[in-house]
C-alpha cells in the first residue's frame, strides 16, 4: 500500500475574517492512499477517465493535491448539506411491487451521523467548511471558478469564509436561483430560492457569456414595432452615448449631436443608414436617431444573477432526473454553470456529489470530472447514472463508426464529444470502515445499557456482572481481537467474570473459534453482541447480511451467469417494521435488487465491470441471467449484486478451462 503524504497549504489572507470557537487554519494535510475498487470501461477507452471517490472529502481532496491535481481544476461546484444530515438520506422504492412501498434507504452510518448531523448546531460546521474550502482553492486552476450552492441559513457565514480564503475582490457574483413557487402553508415568507456564491481564483477566470431566450411576453413588449413589407418585429435601440464622447460630436440629417455624443462613428452611422436601419423619432428639439434591432436577430437577454427559468425536480421526474434522491439538482442548472465556466476537456470537481448530477452533466458536455461523496448510497447512485450515460455514448460512437457519413454530419444535440468513456471508483482511507471510535463507543454503550468503567485500560464497562469490551468500529471482530482478549485475561488470573464483546460485524472464522473456546473455559465465557445502527428507529440491531445463490458455468465459448436467488434480511426487517403503514409481498427476488455487475477477470481486488445490468425505470427488473464471452484458460468470475438499500453481495467463482 502506498504511504501517506504530507501536503502543505497556502495560508488564507483575505478579509473579513470570521471567528468561531476552535478555528484553526489548515497548514498541512495528510494524504492517505486511495484504493481502486471498481472500473467501468465498456469500450476499452485508453484516455484518463472520470474519478469517483467514496470517502471523507477532506481525505479525497488531500489525495488529489498529493497526486498532481493542484491548480488543475477549472470548475468547482459544491452543494454541501445546508443545515441537516438529512440531506444524506435517500428514499428507496422496491422494484415492480404494487402499492406504495418506500423505505428510508442508505441512512447515515454511525460515522456519517457524527460527521454530518452533530456538527450543524455548533462551530464545527464552520471549521468543517473552512478546511474544505482551503483545500479546494489549492486545487483550483488560476483561471478556475468556485460555485458554492447554499441557502439563507448559511449563506452569510459561507460568504465570509469565501472572502477570507479567496479574497473579497474575487467575488464574481451571488446568483439567486428561484427554484420553486411560494408554498401557501409557509409560516412566514415563502422561501423560493437558493443562493449560489461564485468566486474566482484570480481576476481572469474562464467565462463564456450566455444569452437566455426571450419569453413571449418580453418579445411582445420589447419588439412591438412591425416593419412594413417584411413583417419583421423590431425595437428601437438608443444611439446616444451614455458618457461624454467629444470625438463623436457630429450632425446627422440635420439633427445636432446629443450633448454626450453619438455611440458610433459617422462612418458606422452611414452604414446603418444605407441598410435602412435608422429611424428618426421625436419632434423639434427632441428629435433624435434610433436604430432598428430585429427580434429574429436577437441573442436573447444576457445571463444575469437572477435565475428564474430553471425549476427544481418535481413529482416523478423524467429520464435521469428522479426524486428518489431528494437533494438532486436539475441537469439544466449544472449545464448552465458548466457552460459558463469551462470549455470542453476541462476538469470539473464536486466533492459533495450526492446523486452525481455534476458528473453526469460533465460527461454529456465533453468535460472531465472528479466527484466524491461520503455516503455509499450516493456513490452507488452516481455510478449507476454514469454507467447508463457512458453506455449510451459508447453505442452512439459505435454507430457513427459503422456509418461514416454520420461523422461528417453535425451532431443533433450540438454537444462536444465525450472527454472520456470510462471511470474508476476509488476508496480513500477505507472510509467505509473509518468511524470515530470515541463517539461511536459512547453511543453503543448507552444503547446497550452498559455502565462505563473508569480506570480500566482494556475493558469499557460492565453489563450486569459481565465485563464489556467494544471492538473498534473501523473493522469487524477478528481472531486477532480475540487473541488480544485472551492475552489480557492471562494478566488477570483472578478475573472470573464472563465477557461481552460488542462489534459491528465479525469474520466468519470467529464463530467456530468462539464455540471451541467457550467449550474449554468454564469461566470467562465470551458472548458477542453484533450490532448495526439504524438511526430512524433509534436502536441497534443484529445485522444479517444479504446473500445470493449464483450459478456460474462455461458453455462453449460463453460464460453463463444466473442468479438463482437473493435475499436482503435488512429490507425484509424494514418492511416488517413499517407493516402498520403498508404490507408488501415480495414474490420475485429481483424486486430487492438495484443493479448487477459482472467481472469476468476478477483479480480479487479491483472489480472491472464487464457487464452492468441497471434497469432504467423503477418498474423494470434486472434480467438475472447473462451470457458473456469466455477466454481460454481458467477464469475467475465475480458477480456483485447491490440491493435497493445499497448493500452489496459479492460472489466469485473459478471457472475451469474448456475441456479439449
Amino acid at each position: 500500500m502506498a504511504e501517506k503524504k504530507q501536503v502543505k497549504l497556502t495560508p488564507a489572507k483575505g478579509r473579513p475574517m470570521l471567528t468561531w470557537v476552535g478555528k484553526k487554519p489548515l497548514e498541512r494535510v495528510t494524504a492517505f492512499p486511495a484504493q481502486l475498487v471498481e472500473q467501468f470501461n465498456p469500450t476499452g477507452d485508453r484516455r484518463s477517465g472520470g474519478l469517483l471517490f467514496h470517502g471523507d472529502n477532506k481525505d479525497v481532496l488531500a489525495w488529489l493535491l498529493a497526486n498532481g491535481f493542484r491548480n488543475q481544476i477549472k470548475l468547482v461546484y459544491i452543494d454541501p448539506p445546508f443545515d441537516s444530515g438529512a440531506d444524506y438520506v435517500r428514499k428507496v422504492e422496491l422494484r415492480n411491487v404494487k402499492g406504495t412501498v418506500k423505505l428510508d434507504g442508505e441512512e447515515p452510518t454511525l460515522g456519517e451521523q457524527i460527521q454530518y448531523t452533530d456538527m450543524w448546531a455548533n462551530d464545527n460546521y464552520l471549521q468543517f467548511m473552512y478546511e474544505r474550502l482551503q483545500l479546494l482553492k489549492e486545487l483550483l486552476a488560476a483561471d478556475g471558478t468556485m460555485y458554492l450552492h447554499c441557502d439563507q441559513r448559511r449563506s452569510h457565514h459561507l460568504r465570509c469564509l469565501l472572502d477570507e480564503i479567496f479574497g473579497s475582490e474575487n467575488l464574481i457574483a451571488e446568483v439567486v436561483w428561484k427554484r420553486s413557487d411560494s408554498h401557501n402553508d409557509a409560516t412566514y415568507f415563502g422561501i423560493v430560492h437558493d443562493n449560489i456564491l461564485v468566486y474566482s481564483k484570480s481576476g481572469d477566470p474562464t467565462f463564456n457569456s450566455l444569452f437566455i431566450p426571450l419569453s413571449q411576453k418580453t418579445a411582445d413588449t420589447w419588439y412591438r414595432h412591425i416593419e412594413d413589407g417584411t413583417g419583421r418585429r423590431y425595437n428601437l435601440g438608443n444611439l446616444v452615448s451614455p458618457h461624454p464622447r467629444p470625438n463623436l460630436m457630429y450632425e446627422w440629417r440635420g439633427i445636432p449631436s446629443p450633448a454626450m455624443g453619438w455611440r458610433c462613428s459617422k462612418e458606422r452611422m452611414a452604414e446603418l443608414d444605407a441598410k435602412g436601419l435608422l429611424v428618426e423619432v421625436g419632434k423639434g428639439d427632441n428629435r433624435t436617431i434610433k436604430v432598428k434591432q430585429y427580434l429574429d436577430e436577437s441573442k436573447g437577454r444576457l445571463l444575469s444573477t437572477w435565475w428564474d427559468d430553471i425549476s427544481q425536480i418535481r413529482g416523478y421526474g423524467t429520464g435521469d432526473e428522479r426524486p428518489d434522491y431528494p437533494t438532486q439538482k436539475p441537469n439544466a442548472l449544472l449545464e448552465r454553470i458548466i457552460r459558463v465556466s469551462t470549455d470542453p476537456q476541462d476538469i470539473v470537481l464536486d466533492c459533495f456529489a450526492g446523486s452525481g448530477t455534476t458528473a453526469t452533466v460533465a460527461q454529456t458536455s465533453g468535460r472531465r470530472w472528479i466527484i466524491a461523496d461520503i455516503n455509499k448510497g450516493a456513490v452507488q447512485t452516481a455510478s449507476k447514472r454514469l454507467q447508463r450515460i457512458i453506455q449510451e455514448q459508447a453505442k452512439a460512437k459505435q454507430k457513427a463508426v459503422l456509418q461514416p457519413a454520420l461523422l461528417e454530419a453535425p451532431k443533433e444535440d450540438g454537444l462536444p464529444d465525450p472527454a472520456q468513456l470510462n471511470f474508476s471508483l476509488y476508496r480513500v482511507n477505507d472510509y467505509d470502515l473509518q468511524i470515530q471510535h470515541n463517539e461511536a463507543l459512547t453511543l453503543a454503550l448507552e444503547h446497550v445499557g452498559v455502565e462505563r468503567l473508569k480506570g480500566d485500560a482494556f475493558f469499557d464497562g460492565t453489563l450486569g456482572k459481565r465485563l464489556v469490551k467494544v471492538i473498534p468500529f473501523n473493522h469487524p471482530l477478528t481472531l486477532l481481537d480475540l487473541q488480544l482478549l485472551v492475552d489480557e485475561l492471562k494478566t488477570r488470573p483472578n478475573e472470573e467474570r464472563d465477557i461481552v464483546l460488542i462489534c459491528l460485524g465479525k469474520e466468519i472464522a470467529v464463530t467456530a473459534w468462539l464455540a471451541d473456546y467457550n467449550h474449554k473455559h468454564p469461566v470467562n465465557k465470551i458472548e458477542i453482541i453484533e450490532l448495526r445502527t439504524d438511526p430512524r428507529y433509534g436502536k441497534f440491531f443484529e445485522h444479517k447480511p444479504a446473500w445470493a445463490e449464483v450459478k456460474i458455468e462455461r458453455q462453449g465459448n460463453k460464460i453463463v451467469v444466473e442468479i438463482l436467488d437473493f435475499l436482503s434480511p435488512t429490507i425484509l426487517e424494514r418492511l416488517e417494521i413499517d407493516a402498520g403503514m403498508f404490507k408488501a409481498k415480495i414474490t420475485d427476488w429481483r424486486a430487492m435488487v438495484d443493479m448487477i455487475l459482472i467481472d469476468v477477470s476478477y483479480d480479487g481486488q479491483v472489480f472491472d465491470i464487464a457487464l452492468s445490468d441497471v434497469p432504467e425505470r423503477k418498474s423494470d427488473l434486472v434480467s438475472g441471467k447473462y451470457e458473456l464471452p469466455a477466454v481460454e484458460g481458467e477464469m475467475l468470475v465475480a458477480v456483485k449484486i447491490i440491493d435497493m438499500l445499497g448493500e452489496e453481495v459479492l460472489v466469485s467463482q473459478s471457472v475451469p478451462a474448456e475441456k479439449i
